[in-house]
């Protein structure tokens, strides 16, 4: 595999955060909504109890929208001299160790944890590692790669 270009590769090992954010029960219910949720344990808290949670559970992807939301990767990424207009997402992966709830209190910290290149160096991967805690036990890490075009259209 291509070494990744050597402004990508030198953010490798840069942090962001931590950044610490409540997670509030309406955001939890609009959440649920605009995804289509339908099993009301995500939108009714009376459900959410019946079904022996302490509080709305967060959906799965719940976190990683709070973290695109805490984060500013691009504006770190700009400052580091990438062309944010080549930049495209290109996945995320999620690991649960324990649920969050609505009322728990989260810190984000990231770190840019690989770089790599494709397709004879046209494209450059980045992915970025984060860390969810809850009053310092981890609950979640989440990967985000971007994929940096260069040269051009691919």
């Amino acid at each position: 595999m291509a070494e990744a270009s050597r402004t990508i590769a030198a953010i490798v090992g840069q942090e962001q955060g931590p950044v610490t954010v409540e997670v509030e029960r309406g955001r939890l219910v609009a959440f649920g909504r605009a995804i289509g949720e339908t099993d009301p344990t995500y939108t009714d808290v009376e459900a959410a109890r019946a079904a022996g949670h302490p509080d709305l559970p967060a959906p799965p992807t719940f976190l990683f929208g709070l973290d695109l939301e805490t984060a500013d990767t691009l504006g770190f990424l700009a400052a580091r001299g990438v062309d944010l207009g080549a930049v495209l997402h290109g996945e995320q992966a999620f690991t649960y160790h324990a649920p969050v709830h609505a009322g728990d209190t989260l810190t984000f910290a990231s770190t840019f944890a690989e770089a790599y290149s494709k397709a004879g160096g046209k494209l450059d991967f980045l992915v970025r590692r984060t860390r969810v805690t809850r009053a310092g036990e981890l609950v979640a890490e989440l990967d985000n790669t971007a994929v940096i075009r260069n040269g051009g259209p691919s």
